[in-house]
């Protein structure tokens, strides 16, 4: 039996939070892995959307945004609209709160959600590390692109997953490269001041995915999210 579902898992950030993908094969049914944990696909095509599961919102004070609001505002009905994949719905959702601890010990806050499809799963998370967006973009891979989202500085780069075999029967665990995910780093305001936003798309499969996809989801729900200035 092979679950070929795709899980996120929190990434480094060093002005930018790099985004790694796990795919996981090979007989894995209802597991737990990684910080959130893995909530089972639906089975049907036809089954109702996914709602925004419970989220850890006590562990971050007010003034971050909530992993429900973030999940909230990511988890629209034309969502798979905005990725090109219109005849599918959500089949997981859901949000998490931490706090990313620096070398020196810093703690950062880093509320996110995540959205699994049948094609692609996507994330929203935030971050509070005070760094610019053009800043950061000297921390993320060498392909990176200073663009504008709604007259605010971004960056769209590029990430590699990572893919782990699971055998049941043997009891030993393999990795290897998997596909690629794309993101999007956008500051909060149009002044750059530190706060950003950031949005990461990935496939179920190797094909890379989709800019003009990240995009549209980038300029429909950045906009929904509480602590998002207008440009």
């Amino acid at each position: 039996m092979v679950d070929d579902s795709v899980e996120p898992e929190r990434g480094m950030r060093a002005g930018a939070q790099a985004v790694a993908a796990v795919v996981v094969v090979g007989g894995v049914v209802g597991g737990m892995w990684g910080l959130g944990g893995v909530l089972p696909k639906a089975t049907s095509r036809d089954s109702a959307p996914a709602t925004c599961s419970a989220s850890t919102d006590n562990a971050l004070p007010a003034k971050y945004v909530s992993p429900t609001a973030l999940c909230t505002a990511l988890n629209r009905t034309d969502l798979p609209a905005l990725l090109g994949t219109p005849d599918e719905h959500a089949e997981t959702a859901s949000g998490s709160a931490g706090w990313m601890r620096l070398a020196g010990g810093t703690k950062i806050a880093s509320p996110e959600a995540d959205v699994d499809l049948t094609t692609y799963s996507v994330r929203l998370s935030a971050s509070y590390d005070d760094v610019p967006v053009a800043q950061a973009a000297r921390y993320v891979d060498s392909s990176s692109e200073v663009k504008m989202v709604l007259g605010h500085p971004a960056v769209l780069y590029s990430d590699q997953t990572i893919a782990i075999s699971f055998n049941l029967g043997g009891g030993k665990a393999s990795t290897g490269p998997g596909g690629i995910a794309r993101s999007l780093l956008v500051s909060t305001t149009a002044k750059d001041g530190g706060d950003s936003f950031e949005i990461s798309i990935w496939r179920q499969d190797d094909v890379p995915p989709d800019d003009e996809a990240l995009f549209r989801i980038a300029e429909e729900v950045l906009p929904t999210v509480p602590g998002w200035t207008a440009g």
